[in-house]
C-alpha cells in the first residue's frame, strides 16, 4: 500500500493493538505526505525541532483554508489550541494554583492521598478472581485526584465521564460514520461540561475552598484572572486531560509489566526504580501517540521535504520515541535505560501541563498495584483497545489475580 494512505492504516482500528510497525514505515520516509494534503513526521530529531519552531502553529485557524471555529458551545478555544502570546497568558493563569513557582508543593502534597486512594481501590478487589484494571483501578484513581484538585464533587463523575467520552470521540476518525455527527455531539458535551464547571466556580466566589476552581475565581495574579468563558474552557481541558491520559499510562504500564514479568518482579523488589520505569513507559507505550493539530505559518523544510504554509501537520510522538537514530534498541522495554529524553509529554511551549501529576500518579499506582499482583496474568492479550489512535490504551484490561 502506498505511503499516501499511511494515516488511514494508522487510524484503522485493526492497527490499534500494535501501531509500531507502521511507525517504523513512517520513519523510513521521515516525512510522509498523505492523500488529503496532510503531512506526517515520525523521526525524533525532526519532531523535536518542529515542537520548538515558532513557525509551527497550534491554531487551526492558520490552516489553508482556515479551520472553522464552531460557535455552538459558546466557549473560546482552550489554550493548547492557541499560539503565544495568548497561549502563554492563559497557561500562566492556569498554572498559578497548580505548580511552581506560585504553588510549588501542590502536587507533591497529594502523594499520601494518592497512595491511600490506590490502596482503598485495591482492598476493594480482594476476593475477586478477575478484575478489570481500567474500570476497577486505572480510571477511578486519577479521576478522584483531578476532582480533588479542581474541587469537583466525586459524585458527579458519571456526568463528566459521559461528556469526556463524547468530546474525545469527536476527534476520532471512524470509517463509515459521519464526522459531523461526532463533532456536534462533542461540542454539545464541551458546552455542557463548561457550563457545569462555570456554575461550580461561581459557588466559590467569596467562599473559596482549597481547590483550583477557587483559586481561579479569587486569585488576582500578574496576568489577571480568567474571564468566565476562559475559566469554563480551561476547566474542561484540565478535567479531561487530568484523567484520560493518566488512565492510559497506568493501563499501558500494567499491560507492559505483565508482558515483562522479570521487570514486574524486579520493580516489586526495588520500588525505588519506579520513577525510571515510568519514564520508560512514557517512551515505550505513551498514552498520547501523536499531535495532529499543527500548521506551518510559512513553508518549512523538514528532512528534505517542503511542508507548505497552511498544510495540516501531524507529529507522531510515539514514533519519534522509538527512533533508532536516537534510542538504542528502541523496541526493547528497558526501565534501566539511560538518557531517556522521550517525547511522551511533547516538548516546547506546549509541553504537557499536567506532566508532574501524571508522573506521580503512575508511580504511586504501579507501586501499589505490583504489591497486589502476585501470580496475576492477562486474561486476553492483546486486550480490547479504545478507538482513538491519538489517546491510545486498552478500553478494558481483564487480569486474573490467582494464576
Amino acid at each position: 500500500m502506498a505511503v499516501d494512505t499511511l494515516i488511514h492504516r494508522i487510524n484503522d482500528y485493526a492497527s490499534r493493538a500494535d501501531p509500531y510497525p507502521l511507525y517504523a514505515e513512517l520513519r523510513r520516509h521521515r516525512v510522509a505526505r498523505q492523500d488529503d494534503g496532510a503531512y506526517l513526521v515520525g523521526t525524533y530529531h525532526e519532531i523535536q525541532a518542529l515542537l520548538h519552531d515558532p513557525r509551527i502553529s497550534s491554531d487551526g485557524r492558520n490552516r489553508i483554508p482556515p479551520e472553522r471555529i464552531e460557535p455552538e458551545d459558546d466557549l473560546p478555544p482552550s489554550f493548547i489550541t492557541l499560539d503565544d502570546p495568548e497561549h502563554d497568558r492563559l497557561r500562566r493563569i492556569a498554572m498559578r494554583p497548580f505548580g511552581p513557582p506560585h504553588t510549588p508543593g501542590r502536587i507533591d502534597s497529594l502523594v499520601g492521598e494518592m497512595a491511600g486512594v490506590a490502596r482503598d481501590l485495591l482492598t476493594g478487589l480482594q476476593g475477586r478472581d478477575v478484575v478489570d484494571i481500567v474500570d476497577d483501578f486505572a480510571y477511578p484513581l486519577p479521576v478522584t485526584m483531578i476532582c480533588r484538585l479542581l474541587g469537583v464533587p466525586r459524585e458527579d463523575e458519571t456526568r463528566f465521564r459521559a461528556w469526556s467520552e463524547a468530546i474525545i470521540a469527536s476527534f476520532d476518525p471512524t470509517p463509515g460514520e459521519d464526522p459531523a455527527v461526532r463533532e456536534r455531539a462533542g461540542l454539545e458535551a464541551r458546552g455542557a461540561m463548561g457550563q457545569y464547571l462555570g456554575d461550580l466556580a461561581d459557588t466559590r466566589r467569596g467562599h473559596p475552598a482549597d481547590d483550583m476552581l477557587s483559586a481561579y475565581v479569587e486569585d488576582e495574579g500578574p496576568d489577571g484572572r480568567f474571564t468566565r468563558p476562559e475559566l469554563m474552557a480551561t476547566g474542561v481541558l484540565l478535567l479531561i486531560a487530568g484523567h484520560e491520559t493518566t488512565v492510559n499510562l497506568i493501563t499501558n504500564g500494567t499491560l507492559t509489566l505483565l508482558r515483562h514479568p522479570e521487570w514486574l518482579e524486579r520493580l516489586r523488589r526495588e520500588p525505588a526504580l519506579m520513577p525510571r520505569a515510568v519514564e520508560e513507559l512514557l517512551r515505550y507505550e505513551p498514552p498520547v501517540q501523536m499531535l495532529p493539530l499543527r500548521t506551518p505559518l510559512a513553508d518549512v523544510q523538514v528532512a528534505g521535504t517542503t511542508i507548505p504554509q497552511g498544510a495540516p501537520l501531524t507529529l507522531v510522538l510515539a514514533s519519534g520515541s522509538r527512533d533508532p537514530v536516537r534510542f538504542d534498541d528502541p523496541d526493547r522495554f528497558d526501565p534501566a535505560r539511560e538518557d531517556n529524553r522521550h517525547l511522551g509529554f511533547g516538548s516546547g511551549i506546549h509541553n504537557c501541563f499536567g506532566a508532574p501529576l501524571a508522573r506521580l500518579e503512575t508511580q504511586v499506582a504501579l507501586t501499589e498495584l505490583l504489591a497486589h499482583l502476585g501470580g496475576a496474568r492477562l486474561v486476553e492479550d492483546p486486550p480490547p483497545y479504545r478507538r482513538s489512535p491519538i489517546l491510545r490504551g486498552p478500553r478494558h484490561l481483564p487480569v486474573a489475580l490467582h494464576g
